[in-house]
């Protein structure tokens, strides 16, 4: 019978992972093209939320250690907020300091079109341009991206886009993606929690936007639901841990560009670059995954 690794004896395990990530960077890695550009971005990127939120220095340690994991995977992406309490604060040191800020996808979110709020993430991030500025959590369905457009076009980001974690605001999302048509959408969307599926991936699709999926684990939500389990049998050809099992549903729609799952711990890090590497399931196992999902 084949035994599969728990989150937590993947963690351990990282430590000595880590010794080989050159060699495995060099491995081809599942990377989508960002629409609005044809830029090549890796589908597995790093979430900040809840995690980098102190800084101080364990939590830098913490960080420089999974940012080391995610490029030496073959990672880039990184994401963060002005309202993540000192996540970007946290990021800007431990960028700055291990001198990544060419070897990352640097984005963030503001909470309005405000120049003060950009000048203060800016000075947290200590970068003046980023490769992706958000509007975060937008409500209003008549949103302008006008002042955003601007940023963009003065050089401070390559990208702009917008982001909703509330079901709520996902009429609002639908209708600002395909007026506005950004670079860019993110949203919540996990294994456990599809309702993306029935109107924001369409949308994204028609404005030929890149998608980013926050929470991709559900909150946690969908470990706690296997804790215990064995990855099924029949998700041995494409799955080598749980971690990889909830990615890769996400990843085999091809509008899902990027996933960004949080982590301030490096093996988990490791196993969620995983999801870049080897194949996708196929339509029948993406079926077989939301039936066993619906049952837990």
């Amino acid at each position: 019978m084949t035994t599969f690794l728990t989150r937590r004896e993947f963690a351990i395990a990282g430590s000595a992972a880590m010794m080989a990530l050159p060699a495995l960077a060099e491995t081809t890695l599942l990377a989508r093209p960002i629409p609005s550009s044809g830029e090549q971005l890796p589908a597995v990127g790093l979430g900040t939320a809840q995690v980098f939120d102190t800084n101080d220095d364990a939590t830098r340690q913490k960080a420089a250690g999974v940012l080391q994991a995610l490029v030496a995977g073959g990672g880039r992406l990184v994401d963060t907020a002005s309202v993540y309490a000192d996540a970007e604060a946290v990021l800007g040191e431990v960028v700055a300091a291990g001198n990544l800020r060419a070897k990352l996808f640097v984005a963030t979110k503001l909470e309005a079109p405000d120049a003060a709020e950009l000048k203060r993430s800016q000075t947290r991030l200590q970068m003046q341009t980023f490769d992706l500025l958000q509007f975060h959590n937008v409500r209003d369905p008549q949103q302008s991206l006008a002042q955003f457009r601007e940023w963009k076009a003065q050089g401070v980001c390559r990208y702009i886009g917008i982001t909703s974690t509330r079901h709520a605001d996902f009429a609002a999302i639908e209708a600002v993606l395909l007026r506005e048509k950004p670079d860019f959408v993110q949203v919540d969307y996990s294994l456990d929690d599809r309702e993306a599926e029935k109107r924001i991936l369409p949308a994204a699709a028609e404005a030929k936007a890149a998608v980013l999926t926050a929470l991709p684990f559900g909150r946690a939500r969908l470990f706690r639901a296997v804790k215990g389990k064995d990855v099924p049998d029949w998700a041995w050809g494409f799955a080598d841990s749980w971690a990889q099992f909830f990615l890769k549903y996400l990843l085999a729609d091809p509008r899902i560009t990027a996933v960004i799952p949080g982590t301030a711990d490096p093996g988990h890090m490791t196993d969620n670059l995983g999801a870049t590497r080897g194949r996708l399931p196929d339509p029948q196992e993406r079926e077989q995954m939301m039936a066993f999902a619906d049952t837990l």
